[in-house]
């Protein structure tokens, strides 16, 4: 393979042999797991139908194989991009609050009740969240989420190295990314 196709940034559609899912996957992780039966496999095992670095181009290729597989691939062919698809997704509906204020119940009590749900996860967990919640998360980033909830920094750099490694995670010019 290129290098070119082995930096991180590359998007490949893959299959799993046990149970023929697709997802993607980004970079090139040691091992990837089917998130549908949990098969992990080493990365370069895995079927590879396309690589791109287009995050958009992959999702919008799975769907159409997914599409084609179950016989609806004019339907899908006569759908937006998932960019356009995206930029509508924000002007339809209505946000939380909304929703909850017109609900009858009270948006500020569910968010609390939220933040106590969110301080009873696992080490794991915060390490994760941290990934999520942060806007550009490096490790010192993550490191410090996680110190100010109650996580070693030993731990923080354990588990971001298995996140790499099992392809939960990648890294990219220092920012971390969950898969």
């Amino acid at each position: 393979m290129s290098p070119r196709l082995e930096r991180v940034g590359m998007y490949a559609v893959v299959g799993c042999g046990e149970c023929s899912f697709l997802w993607i996957v980004e970079g090139r992780p040691a091992t990837s797991q089917c998130p549908r039966c949990g098969k992990r496999r080493s990365h370069d095992k895995r079927r590879q139908f396309v690589r791109t670095e287009d995050e958009n181009h992959a999702r919008e290729l799975r769907s159409s194989m997914l599409a084609s597989r179950s016989g609806h691939g004019e339907a899908f062919a006569e759908l937006d991009s998932f960019a356009e698809l995206d930029e509508r997704l924000d002007e339809a509906g209505i946000d939380d609050r909304s929703y909850l204020d017109g609900s009858g119940l009270d948006a500020d009590t569910i968010e609390q009740a939220g933040e106590r749900e969110r301080r009873s996860r696992s080490r794991k967990e915060v390490i994760e969240d941290a990934i999520r919640e942060l806007a550009e998360p490096t490790a010192a980033d993550v490191r410090a989420y996680a110190s100010d909830h109650g996580v070693p920094s030993e731990y923080t750099e354990r588990t971001l190295e298995k996140l790499l490694a099992a392809g939960e995670a990648t890294e990219h010019d220092g920012v971390y990314r969950l898969l």
